[in-house]
Formats: C-alpha cells, structure tokens, sequence
C-alpha cells in the first residue's frame, strides 16, 4: 500500500470526513489498492445497521430517507448514505438527484451521504456499493442506508447487503404487487406502503398482508406499514420496526446466519469479478492475441474462443499473472 493510502485510511479512521471521501473514490474506480484497504477495514466492520430502501421509481424512497435520517439524528445516531442512482448506459454517468433532494442533511457532521451510479448492475446495485457500506460502518456510523434503483425479481443483491430490507410502493403499484410475487415477497422484511393518503393504500396493504402468508412461515412476520412520507406520518413506526427486526436478528441467530451467507456469496463475487478481470486485461495486453485476432476477423466464435482458452492451463496462467495496469478502471 503506498504511503498516500496508508494515510488516507489513519486520517479516515480518526475521523477525517475527507479521507473517507478519497477513499470512496479509490474504491469505486476499483483502485488496485482497493482489495488492501477492504481487508484492513475488514475487523472494523460489522458494527452498523444497514439497512436497504428500495422500490420503484416515484415510491418517495428519498422522501422517505430524508424523514428517517431526521428521526435518526434526533437519537443522536450518525447516518451513512449510499443512494445509488440509474446510470447511462452510453457513458455510466449518474444524475445523482439525491444530493439535491437531501439538501438539508449537508451541513450536518453526522450525515453522510455518497451518490453512487448504478453503472448497469443487476438488481440495482454497483458492485462498489458493499465496499462503500464498509467503509461507512468502519468509520463509526450507527446505521447505514442503501437506496437502490427501482425494483425486479433479481434485486436479490440488496438482501445479500443490508440487515433489513425495506421495500417502498405506492397506492398504484397493483399491478407491481402482481408482477412480483417471487421476487421481492422474499426479500422483504418490511413493506411500506408510501403516500397512503392516496385512494387504494388499504386495499393494496390487504393485498400484500394476503400474499405475505403465501411465504414460508419464519420467525419474522414481515409487516406492512402505512406512510406519507411528505407529512412524516408513519415514519415514527417504521423506525419502531426497524429496532425490533434488528434485535430479532440479533436474538433468533438469523443475523449470524445471513453473515455467514452473506460472506460466502461475496467470496465468490470477488472471485469471479477479479479472475474474470485479470483474464480480460490479459486477452486486451497481447498474451492471447492470436486467439482475439480469429474472434475479431469471425474465424472462431466467442464461445469456442473461451473453451480454447479455459482448456490451455499454461495460456490462463499466463493469462492470470499478466502485468497490472495502473488503475483497473471502473467495476
């Protein structure tokens, strides 16, 4: 680790607002010092609640952050915030409209709030997000709330992340409900239903409490609550809520048990993600450069191309230990 990072990290675990920032940076454009640093946060981490906002466009998911951030200040606890945005798919620019929308948290020392572009991952999530979590939860933030980017049955990434999930929908959101019976009924822990002064919230609260006992029964009765986050009605609830799920984590094991899946799945996320970029920089630096000639000019196609290359152990090794460019770019 250069004498840069070291001290970025020492001046970020003292409390260094700034240096948390330029370590955010780092890790979001996959530094290649990033692993390094995740690991030595690694034992600092874990001490946070996390929890997960998410559902689709127009909900109010920012509305509603901004009351639960005020309620949490209020408490004296310090917040974290990562608001993933939609991305374009052309340059992987962000909007990042929650830095306008929570304007009035800026200026408190115990907010923090990092945008962050969906760059196209699945589920809504960048692949940065969980490091960016890390780092809020190392630098002594009591709860840290993920926003995501509308919803889908595979938005199962937010369940790997965050303690609690908290999934947000609106008095219209029908035909939503319908459409995903097997996806977020699963990763729910609380349903919202947001803007309830709207006609049709109790009919899509029954809706919801109906197909809640579709699911396997568990320990945790997955509440659906009611919300007009423009008023603050109902927030005191919700926050009600996310203390019991946590303590009911806490005391069923369930906690420890999504830990430890949680971890697992990560191993094997970094893997994938950190052999499958060394093989691409590897093909792009010229070690397999006959192979990505056929594949340009149509002689061989892709899938073929990659059986040659997986089938060869000396070429992958190769592959694998080509020499690192100065900065990975972005995930």
């Amino acid at each position: 680790m250069t004498e840069r990072t070291a001290g970025l990290m020492e001046r970020m675990l003292a409390g260094d607002r700034t240096a948390l920032a330029k370590l955010m940076t780092l890790v979001e454009n996959r530094d290649p010092e990033t692993a390094e640093v995740m690991s030595r946060l690694h034992e600092r981490c874990g001490r946070a609640h996390v929890v997960g906002l998410t559902g689709p466009p127009g909900a109010g998911k920012s509305t509603l952050l901004d009351q639960l951030v005020a309620k949490l200040r209020a408490e004296r606890r310090d917040v974290g915030i990562v608001a993933v945005d939609p991305s374009s798919p052309f340059s992987g620019g962000a909007v990042l409209g929650d830095r306008i929308r929570m304007q009035s948290h800026f200026l408190d020392e115990g907010v923090f709030i990092r945008s962050l572009s969906a760059r196209g991952s699945m589920g809504g999530l960048a692949r940065s997000a969980r490091d960016l979590t890390r780092l809020l939860d190392a630098f002594g933030k009591d709860v840290v709330i993920v926003e995501t980017v509308g919803v889908g049955q595979t938005e199962s990434d937010i369940m790997r992340l965050a303690d609690s999930v908290v999934v947000v929908l609106v008095p219209e959101a029908g035909d939503t409900v319908q459409a995903m019976k097997a996806g977020l009924l699963e990763i729910a822990d609380v349903f919202v239903v947001n803007k309830a002064d709207r006609e049709g919230a109790q009919r899509i609260k029954s809706e919801l409490e109906l197909m809640l006992q579709l699911r396997p029964a568990g320990g945790w009765s997955v509440p659906v609550l009611l919300t007009v986050a423009t008023q603050g009605t109902g927030v005191d609830e919700l926050m009600r809520v996310l203390g019991e799920h946590r303590d009911y984590l806490t005391a069923s094991g369930e906690g420890r048990a999504r830990a430890v899946a949680g971890r697992r799945y990560e191993l094997l996320a970094i893997l994938r993600d950190e052999i499958g970029r060394r093989l691409a920089r590897g093909v792009e630096s010229g070690v397999a450069s006959e192979i990505l000639r056929k594949v340009e000019d149509g002689e061989v196609d892709p899938y073929a191309a990659v059986m040659a290359l997986l089938s060869d152990e000396d070429l992958v090794g190769r592959l694998l230990r080509s020499p690192r460019a100065g900065s990975e770019g972005n995930a």
